[in-house]
């Protein structure tokens, strides 16, 4: 079938770390509809504003990105917030994008849906199957809350509200905040001040053997548009009416004492790395099983190294234009090719060094 490149797209969230990732790869595609509000424009926990914009847009399609997101700290100290706030903005935006006749929507979930003891590596029919990881559980459960009003709406209306639940993210657009960020944005950031300080040593939460996955935020777009392309009845012979989500990750995990010993190579710093065992360390393991977006034919193309290696300079040029976002670099092999010829060690210091004002240098 081919593709309507002039359909109107509302991605909600495009501010975010996920949703600018999802306009980039739509605008990639050669897309040229697509609709974006920022929160001042659009309160999304309000159900007369968000209704309101239905009506008045005639929106086609919609990537649901918007979320209270946060790593352990920021769900530890604000649980009624991400529950209430992510059940309100999915609940008001599919509901009324069904009210206005949006026949197909994306709802974007996580990989905290999964019990905390699953089996590794973890395949869809996991869900609600255990008990869920006590720090982030109100956020867990207003994912699943989405998943099942998409699989509701489907049912009883008829509608192809499809779910993907990716792994960790990171990636250019990322929230950096010392204390509400994930992992590796607070890693980096966390490594790049240690080392401007020239500071002796870097203390990580938890003991450091948990394991996670994590996936380039623009492999993830990839996947997301792929999946909501695909005609629907190869998408409903990979899922069932009640259980329609589809993992998205890498299939691939790495130690937290491991990551961050390849963070601090890839930021120069050489210092100690210390592990705060009276912090929590969440789930042990969490890797999730791809098979099934692999059978739809796709798989990531961007390893962790280079990942990495690309975040922290969008991170360097965010810190020189005092702003926290900036775009992409571009991620074909080609590019690849031509900026990974250099060695950690020299090159890249270099590199780094170049867009980094004299005085934050070591």
């Amino acid at each position: 079938m081919e593709t309507d490149l002039y359909k109107r797209i509302y991605v909600a969230g495009h501010c975010g770390l996920v949703g600018s990732a999802i306009v980039r790869a739509l605008k990639k595609r050669g897309y040229t509809e697509i609709i974006t509000r920022t929160h001042d424009e659009l309160e999304l926990t309000n159900q007369e504003q968000v209704r309101d914009f239905f009506a008045e847009e005639a929106i086609d399609e919609v990537y649901l990105a918007a979320a209270r997101v946060g790593g352990i700290y920021a769900n530890n100290t604000f649980p009624a917030e991400f529950i209430y706030q992510n059940l309100v903005v999915q609940t008001n935006v599919i509901h009324e994008a069904w009210r206005n006749n949006v026949r197909k929507l994306l709802f974007l979930g996580s990989s905290c849906i999964y019990p905390r003891m699953a089996p590794q590596p973890i395949d869809e029919g996991c869900l609600m199957k255990g008990e869920l990881e006590p720090t982030n559980e109100p956020y867990a459960m207003a994912k699943i809350a989405g998943i099942k009003l998409c699989e509701s709406y489907n049912r009883q209306y008829g509608t192809d509200y499809r779910s993907v639940m990716p792994t960790n993210l990171y990636g250019s657009g990322d929230n950096y905040h010392p204390q509400n960020s994930h992992v590796i944005p607070a890693l980096l950031r966390r490594f790049h001040e240690a080392k401007i300080n020239d500071a002796a040593s870097v203390v990580i939460w938890g003991t450091g053997t948990p394991r996670r996955e994590f996936l380039y935020v623009d492999d993830m777009a990839e996947a997301s548009v792929h999946i909501m392309e695909l005609e629907d009845d190869i998408y409903q012979s990979h899922t069932s009416p009640m259980s329609s989500h589809i993992n998205i990750g890498t299939g691939k995990d790495i130690a937290i004492s491991d990551l961050a010993e390849l963070i601090a190579k890839t930021v120069g710093y050489q210092g100690e790395i210390e592990f705060d065992t009276s912090k929590p360390d969440g789930t042990p393991r969490k890797c999730l099983d791809i098979s099934c977006l692999q059978s739809l034919g796709w798989t990531p193309s961007i390893d962790l190294e280079n990942g990495l290696i690309e975040t922290y300079f969008s991170y360097c040029r965010d810190s020189i234009q005092n702003t926290r976002r900036s775009h992409a670099r571009a991620l074909d092999l080609e590019s690849q090719k031509r900026r990974h010829e250099f060695s950690f060690n020299n090159t890249l210091s270099k590199s780094i060094n170049n867009i980094i004002p004299e005085g934050l240098r070591q």
